[in-house]
């Protein structure tokens, strides 16, 4: 394996060190649970090539879970989130044994579709979901029933360290002879089966990973703002996490974070336009298709291949 992506890692293990002490820790706590789910969504789409517009199922399946499980179980945070990442998983792979049977804008659909099944189950189901209220007021509970999560340096540094444990998960997998296969699968599918591989096999693999991780990611988010909604399984949060992923460079291990900064930061300072947001998160979209298809990471790795090419010229 390369260097750079752990050197990579390191210097991410210090900004997020150092991020406490210049930006407000209520957003770093949104913006890293959005940056995972970003993540997660970025390995099914620029590794694995499978646009799926129905992501916020597992995330938000997963917060309910771990919601419930530590509200009413009275579960500790940490299995509380193992346990909403274990039912995304599992709705993972059952939702992705249906939907990799297409492929293109078929599969996309379907996605959609399953993904809109879960939204209404949770819209019925006020006895888990709570339905239009939700499940609030959730217990963060003790980490490893000693370190309370309600003190803000205790759960910021459980939240960097199960963040970063994801991002080490990510740079291993994609960096793996497995990783390597889904390139393959991606870029040339017919010469992958050609090959002898069995291309639903990683693709069902990949969509259950990528699930997985999203509901991590929605677990942290419930046990971190202590609620769990609508919002999180609402076709809104799926748009919103292929956005994060385009904006920000898909297929790159940065670009989903850089996207998520971008997208959080949005909502969180210029709350005060409104609806507006959403012109304005539109009008960044259009942007970047237009002007830099490969989003604001890939677009500056350009320019820095550019100036190399032009300095040993």
């Amino acid at each position: 394996m390369s260097r750079r992506p752990w050197l990579l890692f390191a210097v991410l293990a210090l900004v997020l060190a150092a991020a406490p002490f210049v930006v407000y820790p209520i957003f770093l706590m949104k913006l890293l649970c959005f940056a995972l789910f970003a993540l997660a969504f970025n390995l099914l789409l620029g590794y694995g090539g499978l646009l799926s517009f129905g992501h916020a199922a597992y995330f938000g399946l997963a917060s309910y879970v771990a919601a419930h499980a530590a509200k009413n179980w009275g579960l500790t945070p940490e299995l509380a989130i193992a346990a909403g990442a274990l039912a995304a998983g599992g709705l993972g792979a059952a939702f992705g044994a249906i939907a990799i049977r297409r492929q293109g804008i078929y599969f996309s659909m379907i996605t959609l579709a399953l993904a809109q099944m879960v939204y209404f189950t949770s819209v019925q189901w006020t006895g888990f979901t709570g339905g239009d209220d939700g499940i609030q007021n959730v217990p963060r509970g003790r980490l490893l029933g000693l370190l309370p999560l309600d003190n803000d340096v205790v759960l910021y540094t459980f939240l960097c360290a199960v963040f970063l444990g994801c991002f080490a998960l990510i740079v291993r997998i994609v960096n793996s002879p497995f990783g390597q296969v889904l390139e393959a699968i991606r870029d040339n599918e017919p010469r992958a089966i050609s090959l002898g591989y069995r291309v639903n096999r990683y693709k069902l693999a990949l969509f259950t990973m990528s699930a997985v991780l999203a509901g991590v990611a929605g677990g942290l988010k419930a046990i971190v703002f202590q609620v769990a909604s609508l919002t999180d399984v609402h076709w809104s949060t799926s748009g919103e996490v292929v956005l994060m992923t385009l904006v920000g460079g898909m297929g790159t291990l940065t670009g989903p974070i850089v996207g998520a900064t971008v997208m959080v930061a949005i909502e969180s300072y210029l709350s005060v336009l409104g609806g507006w947001i959403t012109v304005l998160q539109g009008a960044i979209f259009a942007a970047c298709v237009l002007a830099f298809r490969e989003g604001i990471v890939g677009y500056l790795a350009k320019l820095q291949v550019f100036r190399r090419f032009r300095q040993d010229g």
